[in-house]
């Protein structure tokens, strides 16, 4: 059985919304082993001490700007911002389906 929502899908936030709610976008609660395991992950990558902020700015970039930008487009737009361009795994992973 469906619970009705009015969360929106969309957006940076609106997963991390769902999840602090326990409620799927579909509206079905999300399992409670689901959101314990996935608690547990994120609690011990709080505790890990980071590299720096423009490294971890690149490493989103490239992530989620696979999924919407051309190779070509995002390896400029890098070179163009002073970030390093795509590195040969990362092309292999992200692109070469």
């Amino acid at each position: 059985m469906s619970v009705e929502t009015n969360q929106t899908t969309t957006g940076a936030d609106a997963v991390d919304v769902a999840i602090a709610q326990g409620i799927d976008f579909d509206g079905t609660p999300i399992p409670p082993a689901k959101l314990e395991l996935y608690n547990k992950v994120m609690a011990l990558e709080a505790n890990r001490q980071r590299s720096g902020v423009s490294n971890t700015m690149r490493s989103r970039i490239v992530r989620i700007g696979a999924k919407h930008i051309p190779q070509a487009e995002l390896d400029q737009m890098l070179s163009d911002a002073g970030f390093a361009p795509l590195k040969e795994k990362e092309i292999a992973f992200f692109y070469q389906k």
